[in-house]
């Protein structure tokens, strides 16, 4: 399979002209990759557009890239969303990483009652700066034509506002309904995954009153790194994308 890279710039391309990978992109490609002239490359602009192309130049400065092919593929729909709940260490990072690279669409960091990581002032500011960054290596490793977007921090109730508009499903161990018995319309599914210690119960009540669907995952219970991805998965069959 080519390398695959992200440039911006890549949605004015057509077929012929040449395009160039700076910065971080050209040292990866030309140190970390070992990337030759003469081999073929992807190129995508993280919205849709796909380029390929062969390496003409290689330097840890700058790739030139000729463009063979272009294509543009629609954005999904409808859309998966994760709100994943902030969670200490690197579990909510995990979850991110996962669920960037199963297809999820857009990702909403959520302060639970019961994260135990805070994210208050210039925190908050940092900690999307660096979920954005792991969703695009991870958009990048999976050859995701479109990357998904990291939404500004929301709280209970901002997500409950949400719930009344958008089909919002709650994984709860305790939910009567399984998330594989779902029935997908033209609305977007909008997964919201608690934090260590799951969901609180007036959380539980305060969306589900606002429209929320509670959901069973499955028979285990998983970790909040791991229970985003796996339902994302569910919802991809679904969908018909798997």
């Amino acid at each position: 399979m080519a390398l695959h890279f992200l440039l911006a710039s890549a949605s004015d391309a057509a077929v012929g002209d040449v395009v160039t990978l700076t910065g971080g992109e050209a040292k990866h490609a030309a140190v970390v990759r070992r990337l030759r002239v003469g081999e073929a490359v992807t190129i995508g602009d993280g919205a849709g557009v796909w380029l390929t192309g062969v390496a003409e130049q290689v330097s840890p400065s700058a790739v030139d890239v000729r463009v063979s092919a272009r294509s543009e593929e629609p954005a999904p729909r409808p859309r998966i969303v994760l709100v994943q709940a902030l969670a200490k260490g690197d579990r909510d990072e995990l979850a991110v990483q996962a669920a960037c690279e199963l297809g999820v669409d857009e990702i909403v960091p959520w302060q639970a009652a019961r994260s135990v990581s805070r994210w208050e002032g210039p925190k908050a500011v940092k900690g999307r700066e660096r979920w954005a960054t792991i969703v695009r290596e991870a958009a990048k490793q999976a050859h995701r034509s479109w990357v998904p977007e990291v939404a500004a921090p929301v709280t209970t109730a901002e997500l409950a506002v949400r719930a009344s508009t958008q089909r919002v499903l709650l994984l709860d161990p305790g939910a009567p309904t399984r998330l594989s018995d779902i029935e997908p319309d033209d609305r977007d599914l909008v997964l919201v995954v608690g934090p260590e210690g799951g969901i609180a119960d007036d959380e539980l009540a305060r969306l589900s009153d606002a429209g929320a669907e509670r959901m069973l995952l499955g028979r285990t219970v998983l970790r909040t790194s791991t229970a985003g991805p796996a339902a994302i998965a569910v919802l991809s069959v679904a969908l018909g994308r798997w």
